[in-house]
Parts: C-alpha cells; structure tokens; sequence
C-alpha cells in the first residue's frame, strides 16, 4: 500500500487530512485515541500522526514499503478482527520514523500501524513475524544530486 492511498489529496499545495481514532492508543501513548493524518504533497512519501488537540505532538509516518520493499508483515488475526479489516485493501500501513541525528533516520517494521481506510480506525500491532524485522530498520536516503 503506498501513501498515496492513505487519504484523498484534494489540491496538490495544501495538506491533506484525515482524522484516526486508535481505540487502543499508541505503544507508549495508550491514554491518546485520536489523531489527524496529514499528508502533504511536498513533504511525500513522508506524512505526519498528529495528536488531535496537541499540534506539537505528531509523529513521522512513511509507507513501510519505502524502507523495505519486500516487507511481508504478518497481521495477527485478533488485529485483523479489531480493525474490521475484510482484505488488504481495506489496510493502509505506516511505519513510524525515529531521527537520531547525525546517524540517520530508521522505521520500526515490528510495531506498524494499520489503519482501516474505511472506518479510520487504528492500531499499532506487533506483527507475527516481528523475528523477520527490526525496530530500527534503516531509511535509505535519496541522493540529494539527483
């Protein structure tokens, strides 16, 4: 799933937004349940999961697939069935950026959030084959001489 399909993009200056209820919070911010996906053309591939009453708190969201390609991540089937999900269609998946400075930045591939498109609701999961994947997988970097 590419970010493109995480929300409609209504003009191509300003930023789109979507509003995520996550049920269960977020890994370390279980007491936050709503969000707003911001996706801003300039910005792509990378978009933001801002608190919804809290604009200086948000994180760094990509499409995982941007980080590894050939990403396989086993959703649990007790996810699945929380998030209402019928296929993979119905899943848009963000991996959640760190920047570390100097040392570049990484996604964690074990902890995705999956997010129902239709109903917009969300939950970040520890996937099956959490072993297969890191915590800090590398971003690759563009070459800025491109």
């Amino acid at each position: 799933m590419k970010c493109a399909e995480m929300i409609e993009i209504e003009t191509d200056a300003e930023p789109a937004t979507s509003t995520v209820r996550f049920p269960a919070g977020i890994l370390g911010f279980e007491r936050i349940k709503e969000y707003t996906l911001l996706a801003n053309p300039a910005e792509a591939p990378f978009a933001w999961l801002q608190v919804a009453d809290n604009a200086t708190l948000a994180f760094v969201v990509v499409d995982p697939f941007v980080a590894m390609p050939e990403y396989q991540p086993d959703i649990p089937q007790a996810d699945v069935e929380f998030l209402g999900l019928h296929g993979s269609d119905d899943a848009l998946l963000l991996a959640i950026v760190t920047i570390a400075g100097s040392k570049g930045a990484t996604v964690n591939l074990k902890g995705p959030i999956v997010i129902n498109r239709h109903t917009h609701t969300g939950k970040q999961v520890i996937i099956t084959n959490a072993g297969d994947y890191s915590v800090q997988h590398p971003l690759p970097v563009a070459d800025g001489n491109a």
